[in-house]
C-alpha cells in the first residue's frame, strides 16, 4: 500500500466517522437532478507527502493522470483560462459565452505585476526567486483575486501555493478552501505534486515536502457507499513518476515529458455528476 492510499484512507474514515453533515442546510451544490448535494466534512485537514520518498498516486482505484498533468500545464504554464486550449472536456460544465472560465486560474497567474528587479507574471516571479533568492520567504502566488471573483465561472478551490527552499530541497504548501475527496483530492495532490517537482529541476533543486492544506474536506452524501468501498479495498505499492531530466526551462515540459512505471490499481468508480 503507497504512503498517498494510506493518508486518503485514513482522511475518509475521520470525515465518516467525525464529520459534520450539511443535510438540511441552505447550500449551493445540487445533483444533475436537481436534488441538494449534501456532503459530510472536517475542517482543517492537513497532509504531508515527501517527494523524495515516492510519487502519491492513489492506487486504491486508477487516476487519470495524464489529464491532471495536462489540466496543471494549462493552469500554470500557459497560463490560460481558455477551454478549448486545456484538451479536456472537465471544465465544460464552467464554459462561459466567450469560450472561457473567466478571470480565474490560468488567467490570475498570466497577470503580470511591478518587482524592484521588473515586471513579472505570479508564474515566472516564482521561477525567478528560486533562482536568484532561493532564502526567499516570499515566493507565493494567489488566485483569489476578490476584485475580479465576479467574473469568474467557479471560485478557484486550489488557491494558493507557497514555495520554501531548505537544504537544496524545494517544499510547497498548497491551500485549498475546499475538496471533494472522492472526485478531487489525489487529482490535485497528483498536479502539485508533479509542479514542485518540475519546479525544483529547472531550479537546481531536489523535491522535497509537499503539503496540503484543504480547509474544507467532504465527502458527497451519493458518494459515502462508494468511498466506503473503495477504503476497503487491497491497494498497491506506489508506483514510479519520472520527468524528462532533459527539460531545463519550465516552459519546455509537455505532457510527453512524464511517464508512471508500475502502476497497479483497483477498479475504476463511477461518479454521479454535480451540477453546481
Amino acid at each position: 500500500m503507497s504512503y498517498a492510499d494510506r493518508l486518503f484512507i485514513k482522511n475518509c474514515k475521520e470525515i465518516l466517522d467525525n464529520g459534520t453533515s450539511n443535510e438540511g442546510k441552505v447550500i449551493r451544490p445540487r445533483w444533475q437532478d436537481g436534488a441538494p448535494a449534501y456532503s459530510i466534512k472536517k475542517f482543517g485537514l492537513i497532509n504531508r507527502y515527501d517527494l523524495s520518498e515516492e510519487f502519491p498516486l492513489l492506487t486504491l482505484r486508477p487516476i487519470n493522470w495524464k489529464a491532471a498533468l495536462r489540466e496543471i500545464l494549462w493552469i500554470w504554464q500557459k497560463k490560460s483560462n481558455v477551454i478549448a486550449e486545456l484538451g479536456s472536456k472537465i471544465w465544460d460544465q464552467w464554459e462561459l459565452p466567450d469560450g472561457t472560465i473567466g478571470k480565474a486560474y490560468g488567467y490570475q497567474l498570466g497577470q503580470k505585476h511591478i518587482y524592484p528587479e521588473g515586471e513579472f507574471d505570479q508564474v515566472d516571479r516564482v521561477l525567478w526567486e528560486l533562482r536568484h533568492t532561493p532564502s526567499s520567504r516570499r515566493m507565493l502566488t494567489s488566485l483569489f483575486n476578490f476584485q475580479d471573483l465576479h467574473e469568474m465561472a467557479l471560485y478557484p478551490c486550489a488557491w494558493s501555493m507557497t514555495f520554501n527552499v531548505e537544504n537544496g530541497k524545494l517544499n510547497a504548501i498548497l491551500n485549498q478552501r475546499s475538496q471533494d475527496m472522492l472526485a478531487a483530492n489525489n487529482w490535485n495532490v497528483v498536479q502539485y505534486s508533479a509542479l514542485v517537482m518540475m519546479f525544483a529541476q529547472v531550479s537546481g533543486l531536489q523535491a522535497g515536502e509537499f503539503v496540503h492544506v484543504i480547509a474544507d474536506a467532504h465527502i458527497y452524501d451519493r458518494h459515502i457507499e462508494i468511498v466506503e468501498d473503495i477504503i476497503s479495498r487491497p491497494a498497491f505499492p506506489a508506483p514510479i513518476f519520472r520527468l524528462d531530466s532533459e527539460v531545463k526551462d519550465f516552459y519546455d515540459f509537455t505532457i510527453d515529458s512524464f511517464a508512471v512505471e508500475n502502476y497497479r490499481h483497483g477498479e475504476k468508480v463511477g461518479l454521479f455528476p454535480i451540477a453546481e
